[in-house]
């Protein structure tokens, strides 16, 4: 190659190699901002289905108590349960493919008989017939509970796959951001190299031209 060829090829690589770099460079921030929005997403759904795996736990165990302690934790369970619906309100806005609606509708209706069998036992409860209560606390409302609580296991699991899926994902991309930012990198080496091999060749030219006139 020609000390002008050279020049040229030089020149042209330092005026397109901060184009390159800053394409490069952008592109890579786009793509990990954009698998970061998803990281993100995938950890607030799996948040939510971890929230109503808890809630389901959490109200039948203040349905015992209060059905152990004459009542007297029945304002705890109510809570707990007014909790749950509004888990269960965002979890049915946010979830909303078919495996999650499906998982979603199947708690939702053991939820609502779980619910209608509390009040059967609440009432029971306050007519003093002890037996009743524990009949069904310790049979259908038990079977519904198991029921829910497979539901919400089976849910928070999915949620945790698709969670993991994405943070490799999003891993995947910063790897290969940072690669792409090392070939620009050495590329701009090799323009740098290119550089000094004109410069020492012009530099040569020089004085060769200037020992011919001497």
């Amino acid at each position: 190659m020609t000390i002008r060829a050279k020049l040229y090829v030089a020149i042209l690589l330092t005026v397109i190699g901060p184009v390159i770099t800053i394409a490069v460079a952008l592109h890579g921030m786009d793509r990990l901002g954009q698998r970061f929005d998803e990281v993100q997403n995938r950890a607030d759904r799996r948040a939510l289905a971890l929230d109503l795996k808890f809630g389901v736990t959490d109200f039948n165990g203040w349905q015992t108590a209060y059905g152990y302690d004459d009542g007297a934790s029945r304002p705890r369970f109510e809570h707990s349960v007014r909790k749950f619906r509004t888990d269960f309100a965002s979890a049915r806005r946010e979830l909303t493919d078919a495996r999650e609606k499906r998982l979603l509708t199947e708690i939702r209706s053991r939820f609502d008989q779980f619910m209608t069998l509390d009040d059967v036992a609440y009432s029971a409860l306050k007519r003093g017939d002890a037996a009743r209560v524990k009949q069904i606390f310790l049979g259908p409302e038990l079977r519904l509970f198991d029921a829910m609580a497979t539901r919400s296991q089976q849910l928070a699991q999915y949620e945790a796959r698709g969670a993991t899926a994405t943070e490799r994902a999003f891993d995947k991309s910063r790897e290969d951001s940072r690669r792409g930012l090392i070939a620009v990198a050495l590329g701009a080496a090799l323009v740098i190299i290119l550089l000094l091999v004109t410069a020492s060749d012009i530099a040569r030219m020089a004085l060769e031209s200037h020992r011919v006139r001497r």
